[in-house]
C-alpha cells in the first residue's frame, strides 16, 4: 500500500488521508484500487496530476469525482513547473512500465532530487529508455520505490517471454474449443492483444458480469473486444478462480466434451511456491507454463520489478537514500541499500533532515575515526545503538567504544507519538469504501501473509528502562547513527 510522504515534501502521491490533504499538491501514479482508496473524499481538495488514462479509469470508478479536480501530466512531455510557497519546483512524469497510464515522478526542488516510482517494473531495458539520466541535473537523492518482491529471489521473465509463453501454451491445445484467460487486470492488456493478433480471433469480455474490464478495454484496446458470446477466446476474473476453474472442467468432462483451456498470467502464484514456508513438492519453473491441481495454466507473468531488477535500476540511478512504497518489504532488504545508504554520508545541512522533521540537521556525535555503521547494522544491533546520557556510555558495558570514549554535543531524542520517518503506510480501506474490493483485487501481488502487523517494521531503539517503556523511538527505514558505538 502506498506510504504518506515525508513532512518536509509540498505533495503527497498516491494517497488520500486526511493528512495528506494538507499538502498542497498531489499526485496520482495510476488507477489501480489500492492506489485510490479514500479519493472519494478529496473532490474539494488540491488538485491531483495523473496521465489521462488514470484520470479517465479513476472517473469511470468514482463518477462523483468532478473532472476540473485532475491536471493531466503524460510521459514524454517536458518538465512541468508547479509554484508552490516554500519554492517552485520541477515535475516529470516517467512511464513506470506498470499498466496503461502508470508514471513515475521525478520532483526537482529546494528538497533535492526526488524519484516517485510508484507501481513500476523497473527492467534493465526500461531504465536506460528513460530520459531520465541525462535529464538529471545532478543525482537523485531520494527513490521511493516499489518494493514488492524484495523478499523474493525468482528472476521473472520479461513481459515479451511471458506473452510467448501463454501464445505456446494455447498452440499445444489447438483442439481446445474454449480458452479462457484470467486478465481482467488493469496492465494485463497486452496478453490479449498479443493473443488476438496471434490466432486472429476477438476476445470476448462479459459487460455485465465484468463491466470495468469491458470498459477499460473499449478505451485502450477496442480493435480486440468482440460482443459474441461464442467467440473461442475470453476473459476470465481472478476471484473464486480455483472454483470457477474446477466446476467449468467438471461440467465439461460431464457432457463429455473438450476441457477449456485456462491460462492465469501472474506473478503471485509463483512468488507463494518460492516462499520458504510452501509445501509444494515441484518448485515453480518460469520458462514455461505450470499447471495446477484445479485446472488452471500458470504463467509468469510480473508487472513488479524483481529484487534483481531492483538491484541493477539501484546501481544505474544511483540514488543517495532509498525508501520503500510497499511495507512489509522494506528497503534494507536490497544489497544496494546496505552498502550505499548510511546516515553517516549525510552533511548537517542535507535536505533529508529537514524532509524528516529535524530542522537542524542531524545531531553533532564526536568520536575517533572508525567505519561508518551502514543502516542494516544500525536495524540488527538497535539495542546497543543509542544511549540516552553521556554517563550510561560508562555504565553499560554493551555499548562501549573500543577506541575512544565519545562525547555528545547537544544530543537529544524527541519522543514523540507513533509517527515513522517516512510517514505510515496506510493498512486497509476507509470504512466508506468497503466495496471497491469487492469485484476487484489489489495490484500488489504480495504472497499471501498480507496482514503483518506494523510492529514487525519498527525497530526499538534504545536500552529499556523503568518509565520510558512507552516512549520508545521507532524507526522504519532509516535509524540515525554517527560513528560505531
Amino acid at each position: 500500500m502506498p506510504i504518506e510522504m515525508p513532512r518536509g515534501l509540498p505533495f503527497s502521491v498516491d494517497t488520500w488521508t486526511p493528512a495528506s490533504s494538507l499538502k498542497r499538491h498531489r499526485f496520482l501514479t495510476h488507477a489501480h484500487r489500492d492506489h485510490l482508496a479514500g479519493i472519494a473524499g478529496t473532490a474539494a481538495a488540491p488538485c491531483i496530476y495523473a496521465s489521462s488514462v488514470t484520470v479517465l479509469i479513476t472517473l469511470r470508478y468514482f463518477p462523483q469525482l468532478n473532472r476540473a479536480v485532475f491536471v493531466e501530466l503524460e510521459a514524454g512531455t517536458p518538465p512541468l513547473l508547479v509554484s508552490d510557497p516554500d519554492g517552485d519546483f520541477m515535475v516529470t512524469a516517467f512511464d513506470a512500465n506498470h499498466c496503461p497510464g502508470a508514471l513515475m515522478f521525478l520532483f526537482e526542488g529546494a528538497f533535492g532530487a526526488v524519484l516517485h516510482t510508484g507501481d513500476c517494473r523497473l527492467t534493465t531495458d526500461s531504465i536506460h529508455a528513460l530520459p531520465l539520466l541525462p535529464h538529471l541535473t545532478c543525482r537523485i537523492d531520494y527513490i521511493f520505490l516499489d518494493c514488492t518482491f524484495t523478499r523474493c529471489t525468482l528472476q521473472f521473465p520479461t513481459k515479451q517471454d511471458s506473452i510467448r509463453q501463454v501464445i505456446s501454451c494455447i498452440w499445444k491445445h489447438l483442439n481446445t474449443p474454449a480458452v479462457y484467460l484470467v486478465c481482467d487486470m488493469l496492465g494485463q492488456e497486452d496478453i490479449l492483444f498479443e493473443v488476438c493478433r496471434a490466432f486472429g480471433s476477438k476476445i470476448h469480455v462479459d459487460k455485465d458480469k465484468n463491466p470495468d474490464c469491458h470498459y477499460r478495454l473499449s478505451h485502450v484496446a477496442p480493435e480486440i473486444l468482440t460482443d459474441d458470446p461464442v467467440s473461442r477466446f475470453h476473459v476470465m476474473s481472478f476471484p473464486r478462480l480455483s472454483d470457477r476453474a474446477t466446476e467449468i472442467l467438471a461440467l465439461a468432462r460431464s457432457r463429455q466434451e473438450p476441457e477449456p483451456l485456462i491460462i492465469r498470467p501472474s506473478s503471485q502464484w509463483y512468488a507463494y511456491c518460492e516462499a520458504p514456508e510452501a509445501s509444494m513438492k515441484q518448485r515453480p519453473v518460469l520458462t514455461e507454463p505450470m499447471w495446477d491441481e484445479f485446472g488452471v495454466w500458470h504463467v509468469c507473468l510480473s508487472m513488479h520489478s524483481s529484487r534483481e531488477e531492483l538491484e541493477q535500476a539501484l546501481g544505474i540511478l544511483r540514488p543517495r537514500w532509498v525508501v520503500s512504497t510497499t511495507p512489509p518489504c522494506i528497503a534494507m532488504d536490497l544489497s544496494y541499500v546496505e552498502k550505499h545508504c548510511c546516515l553517516s554520508c549525510l552533511c548537517n545541512d542535507d535536505p533529508l533532515w529537514k524532509l524528516i522533521g529535524v530542522p537542524d540537521g542531524m545531531t553533532i556525535v564526536t568520536v575517533s575515526p572508525q567505519p561508518s555503521v551502514r543502516t542494516v547494522e544500525a536495524i540488527e544491533e538497535s539495542e546497543a545503538v543509542v544511549a540516552y546520557s553521556v554517563e550510561e556510555f560508562g555504565s553499560d558495558d554493551s555499548v562501549q567504544v573500543e577506541v575512544a570514549e565519545p562525547t555528545l554535543e547537544g544530543f537529544e531524542i524527541r519522543v514523540e507519538p507513533p509517527l515513522t520517518l517516512f510517514g505510515r503506510a496506510r493498512f486497509g480501506l476507509l470504512p466508506d469504501e468497503s466495496q471497491l474490493w469487492r469485484d476487484d483485487y489489489a495490484s500488489i501481488e504480495l504472497i499471501d501473509n498480507v496482514e503483518i502487523e506494523a510492529t514487525e517494521q519498527a525497530t526499538e531503539i534504545g536500552p529499556s528502562k523503568e518509565g520510558m517503556a512507552d516512549k520508545s523511538v521507532e524507526v522504519t527505514e532509516i535509524t540515525e547513527v554517527s560513528g560505531k558505538v
